[in-house]
């Protein structure tokens, strides 16, 4: 059944699968919402991680920056091309702009985004789907033993990978998109359990831009992360949105990978998103991530 944060307001939060995701009705998302309203949403946000809402038709570019403004701090992506108006990052499948691997956005900085607010602009027909899974909720389900084990890891991510290996489609957009993506590696070291700024969870931090843990070798970090990881996506743990143009999700990108599903053969695919700045993420001892490469992170943030 909806629940409503407060009897008050005609906001409803529908709830789309046990673990993660719900639906908002009664909300039109813009830089005017009330202090209230953007409360209720965060207070959500922390709750399911996923937030869905159709029928956000009245958004263009300047509205979605605004509304990221209105939501914290945004901020441009260090690496990729396809940046529109200040901070804006558009995702196009025609021009390698695909996402189909599990993953936190951005956690090769060691203040990666805390949030996502992602707009449909184009969705194909058939397939294009987007699927989220809960880290928090990976985590709590460990066995005792794993959980352990965890807790003392430490994970080095770098967006130097084989970006191209994961395509089902490789093209001329693809390898451009790749070397760009590429042009300036970044490396951070996480803590494998993230403790989250909000609600205290233990969070894993994990996802594609994984690349070794700290101490192990290759092999052994491999072995490690596939079991770490395939907790994390158990079908029971995750959530898939079918797209209409004109919805949006925001995403708690502390506590969930996602995952875009490249299932709609040649046809057009388009997506904006707007990321809100985050903090170091800091482990269960207090120690925080770490900076690898570059020395000097160029600043991001935009105000």
């Amino acid at each position: 059944m909806p629940t409503t944060l407060q009897s008050a307001t005609a906001i409803a939060f529908t709830p789309v699968s046990a673990r993660i995701g719900a639906e908002v009705t009664g909300v039109r998302l813009g830089a005017d919402l009330d202090d209230a309203t953007l409360a209720m949403l965060k207070q959500a946000l922390n709750r399911h991680k996923v937030l869905f809402l159709r029928g956000q038709d009245h958004l263009d570019d300047a509205a979605h920056q605004a509304l990221g403004r209105r939501w914290g701090t945004p901020t441009r992506h260090p690496t990729a091309p396809a940046q529109v108006g200040d901070f804006l990052l558009e995702l196009d499948s025609r021009h390698g702009g695909k996402a189909n691997t599990w993953h936190t956005d951005l956690t090769f900085m060691a203040a990666y985004p805390q949030a996502a607010i992602l707009r449909a602009v184009t969705i194909p027909p058939v397939g294009g789907d987007t699927v989220w899974a809960n880290t928090a909720e990976a985590y709590a389900r460990l066995p005792d033993t794993l959980r352990a084990l965890a807790d003392g890891l430490r994970a080095v991510h770098s967006n130097d990978y084989d970006y191209a290996a994961n395509q089902t489609e490789r093209d001329e957009g693809t390898d451009r998109y790749q070397a760009e993506f590429i042009a300036t590696v970044f490396e951070a070291e996480h803590p494998l359990v993230r403790i989250h700024p909000e609600t205290g969870e233990r969070v894993l931090v994990l996802g594609a831009f994984f690349k070794r843990f700290a101490g192990l070798s290759e092999a052994d970090s491999r072995r490690l992360y596939e079991t770490f990881q395939g907790h994390i996506t158990r079908l029971e743990n995750t959530v898939r949105w079918r797209w209409r143009a004109g919805d949006v999700a925001i995403w708690d990108n502390r506590a969930t990978q996602h995952y875009a599903i490249d299932d709609y053969g040649n046809a057009k695919r388009v997506v904006r998103r707007v990321t809100i700045d985050g903090d170091i993420s800091r482990g269960i001892d207090g120690a925080r991530a770490r900076q690898i490469r570059p020395d000097v992170v160029p600043e991001l943030r935009v105000i």
